[in-house]
């Protein structure tokens, strides 16, 4: 059972953008939080960003002022706006979500972001 969905990924030039979507459950997108994660090659999982229910968002410091995290509660859907790509933020990005907890534990399968130079 697949619980989040995401699309939207591709190949994109450095200064390029992309905008990822997130299909939820409905008991997930009405959780506690959901998110992004990406993994690059070689490299550990990194939270990208984060959004409450109330709209509330948080982002790590590498991409604040260039991305934009967004929900639409009619379609239980999240977005993750990506402008000013660098080379740096190609990556495969995931969907996160904590349901009804505090810590993400359910990830979608990925979509795959690249940025050529």
């Amino acid at each position: 059972q697949v619980q989040l969905v995401e699309s939207g990924g591709g190949l994109v030039q450095a200064g390029g953008s992309l905008r990822l979507s997130c299909a939820a459950s409905e008991s997930l997108f009405n959780g506690n939080v959901m998110g992004w994660y990406r993994r690059a090659p070689g490299k550990q999982r990194e939270m990208v960003g984060s959004i409450r229910k109330s709209g509330t968002t948080a982002y790590v410091d590498s991409v604040k002022g260039r991305f934009t995290i967004s929900r639409d509660n009619a379609k239980n859907m999240i977005y993750l706006q990506m402008n000013s790509l660098k080379p740096e933020d190609a990556a495969v990005y995931y969907c996160a979500a904590t349901g009804s907890s505090w810590s993400f534990n359910t990830w979608g399968q990925g979509t795959q972001v690249t940025v050529s130079s």
